[in-house]
């Protein structure tokens, strides 16, 4: 279902880009809207283990940690690629997943994540965060980031009257206001949305990997409340790796969240419990 829903909203977000941007840009802005926010976002990805590593002063864990062991026994049992464990100094309990595919990937768990956490509720979220590189999320991510990106370019340019198509031929300058304003609104949404999904996803993948739904379920209830009460020290551009959301201010509208409603992803994982 959530395989299902991604694919719905990238096709929105791709058609969504086709309109607006042949509407107010034309083919040729199109095209440059694209390469300018492929490259961006290429960069990003393919390096984005070493540049979110290096931003949180990661440092790799020693073979004989325990967490360590616990990212082997997983990516063992989800037929993975064993990724390198990180520690972040940082008292946040907290975690996330990156790298380009899931043999140049990485598993990060904050300080604070290994001393409140109990051994069940740690290896549901190493299990959820595999999920992330099981199912290529940061490429989905960046695909995702890209379309967004071009769409939001093409508002930009238009503001400042870069190659816009219809107006150059007279055509209705309240469709090119709307289409400018509301456009990269609406792709940071579907964005935003495709993000939710995929954290359903990898909590389905972590509840099955760690052997018991509740592990994870347990672990983000923890998570949750420690988040509203210790202050994550970070860029907000990453907040959307994190298993939970990192920082404080959060905006309260669900469509503009990275995150599902920690809530929500609890009753789904108990009610996984209960069905097996």
């Amino acid at each position: 279902m959530n395989s299902f829903r991604t694919f719905g909203l990238m096709a929105i977000l791709t058609l969504l880009f086709i309109f607006i941007g042949g509407a107010i840009a034309g083919q040729s802005g199109m095209i440059i809207a694209l390469i300018i926010a492929g490259i961006t976002n290429f960069i990003s990805y393919y390096f984005s283990d070493k540049m979110v590593l290096k931003a949180y002063k990661a440092e790799e864990l020693p073979e004989t940690h325990y967490v360590t062991a616990i990212v082997k026994r997983l990516a063992g049992k989800a037929q993975l690629p064993v990724p390198k464990a990180y520690i972040i100094n940082q008292d946040q309990p907290n975690a996330f997943a990156t790298g380009r595919n899931p043999e140049h990937a990485a598993v990060a768990v904050t300080k604070g994540l290994v001393n409140t956490m109990n051994e069940e509720e740690l290896s549901g979220v190493i299990a959820h965060e595999l999920g992330h590189i099981a199912n290529r999320d940061i490429l989905i991510g960046t695909i995702a980031a890209t379309l967004a990106g071009a769409i939001s370019y093409l508002g930009y340019a238009t503001r400042f009257g870069l190659g816009s198509r219809r107006n150059n031929q007279g055509g209705n300058i309240i469709f090119i206001l709307l289409a400018m304003i509301l456009a990269p609104l609406a792709a940071s949404i579907i964005r935003m949305a495709i993000s939710r999904a995929r954290e359903f996803k990898a909590d389905n993948f972590g509840a099955k990997v760690s052997g018991n739904p509740l592990y994870l379920s347990n672990a983000l209830a923890k998570l949750d409340n420690f988040s509203k009460q210790i202050p994550m020290n970070g860029n907000q551009a990453t907040s959307h790796m994190f298993i939970v959301y990192p920082f404080s201010g959060k905006s309260l509208a669900r469509l503009f969240s990275t995150h599902p409603p920690t809530s929500e992803r609890i009753r789904k994982l108990k009610e996984l419990a209960h069905a097996n």
